[in-house]
């Protein structure tokens, strides 16, 4: 399978290429030129298989062709060491619960196989050290920092705005040393992806350096993604709720919606999307105005959202050749404030006791407000709510319980290098190296 970049400037790339730059040169995003339809047969039997069976058949579409069979079924088989179950919270939304992975968020399914992917690449073309470098506004981080703890050939350097990251979050990846170190940055999340990206287009640093991404621009990250939209439709299938499911997905960076609607073009039966924002709605005024318009971000309790230039809307244009009348067929929008989203995270815990994080509330509520007649909707719960232990306790009124999982972070040391949000800094950090 051949790559090629949303800005069409940069030659194409193979799946090591586009795994191991992580942006293509022309600053684009690198897409497969195909996307592969699974058979009706699968989608006919998918109830009868495994997450892990039906994550590696969807897995072979996307890399088959560029990772040895036996490889790539270890690789999916040690991502999905943990499960993502579909739980009932109305009688027609269900919450799709991502946070059973070692970090409790979605991006630990990401994390995980990219780390096992890059690895692979690096043991077989005998490279030294890949630098990988990623930007968090708090899950990313914790789940890239844990999926590649202690991989041989690989160091990660995690950037992450300071003050602006739980102190669970920021736990989980400022303790780990070993191959992760993180800086935190005097500015936003923005200003962090800026510094990754501008990293990547700088010459001398990349002839010094050998640098990749882990962000969801890396398609090693947002594509693996694809794998749970597949496992809640077969779980759907088992309770014979899977005619007119529509899934609706708290969005921030857009790559895990994206991997959504690379799983329809797949033949996922998915009726529509719906992409959640928080305040920073930028996606939501596009699909009212037919214009993009990033903003810098403004701050929210739904931290892992509040993104101004969300980086995978160049792939949903791509998708959709463009075209508006196209993607706002497939793909509606909502927009949250936090008192809203507080409201939401309230009413669900006394009306339903289900406890919602902040990001699974902007996807609940907007299934509650635009579900139709006979429609099942999914949202994804893209965190645990411990995870946002004082904002969940403080809308609530009550203690929330920490898993094991997360108490095992708290217990480390933070360790971290303090940068300001100016690329010379960052250069000659990373020139000393």
């Amino acid at each position: 399978m051949k790559y090629y970049s949303t800005n069409k400037q940069a030659p194409d790339a193979s799946l090591e290429e586009a795994v191991v730059k992580g942006l293509a040169a022309d600053k684009g995003l690198f897409m497969p030129y195909s996307i592969k339809p699974l058979p009706q047969d699968f989608y006919d039997s998918i109830d009868t298989l495994s997450f892990q069976e039906i994550a590696y058949r969807v897995a072979d579409a996307f890399f088959g062709e560029d990772v040895p069979a036996d490889t790539l079924k270890q690789i999916v088989y040690d991502t999905l060491n943990f499960d993502v179950p579909l739980v009932k919270v109305t009688e027609d939304i269900y919450s799709l619960e991502l946070f059973h992975g070692p970090t409790l968020a979605f991006k630990d399914v990401g994390g995980r196989f990219m780390a096992r992917l890059l690895g692979y690449f690096i043991r077989k073309e005998g490279k030294k050290q890949v630098n990988v470098l990623v930007a968090t506004s708090g899950d990313t981080g914790s789940a890239v920092a844990n999926g590649f703890l202690g991989v041989e050939g690989i160091h990660v350097y995690v950037l992450y705005p300071k003050g602006k990251v739980s102190e669970i979050q920021e736990k989980q990846f400022t303790t780990l040393g070993q191959n992760i170190t993180a800086l935190e940055i005097d500015g936003t999340f923005d200003d962090c992806q800026a510094l990754v990206k501008s990293a990547f287009m700088d010459k001398e640093l990349n002839e010094h350096l050998q640098l990749t991404s882990a962000n969801s621009i890396n398609v090693a990250r947002f594509l693996p993604q694809a794998f749970y939209y597949f496992y809640a439709y077969a779980q759907l299938k088992k309770i014979d709720k899977a005619n007119d499911a529509v899934i609706c997905v708290p969005s921030g960076n857009f790559g895990n919606i994206t991997a959504g609607l690379f799983g329809k073009r797949m033949g996922l039966p998915v009726r529509r999307f719906i992409a959640a924002n928080n305040r920073n709605d930028i996606f939501y005024q596009y699909l009212q105005t037919g214009v993009y318009s990033p903003r810098p971000s403004i701050a929210t309790i739904a931290n892992a959202m509040d993104v101004g230039d969300p980086s995978n809307f160049a792939r949903v244009l791509e998708l959709y050749g463009g075209s508006h009348a196209a993607i706002s067929t497939e793909i509606s929008g909502t927009t949250y404030t936090n008192e809203q989203i507080a409201e939401t995270m309230r009413e669900a815990w006394k009306e339903c006791h289900y406890l919602l994080d902040p990001h699974g509330a902007c996807g609940f509520r907007a299934l509650k407000e635009g579900l139709k007649s006979g429609e099942t909707g999914v949202f994804l719960e893209t965190a645990h709510p411990a995870k946002f232990l004082e904002t969940v306790e403080g809308i609530i009124g009550e203690t929330v319980e920490i898993p094991a999982k997360l108490k095992a972070f708290m217990q480390g040391e933070k360790q971290s290098l303090s940068m300001t949000k100016e690329f010379a800094d960052f250069k000659s950090y990373l020139l000393s190296l």
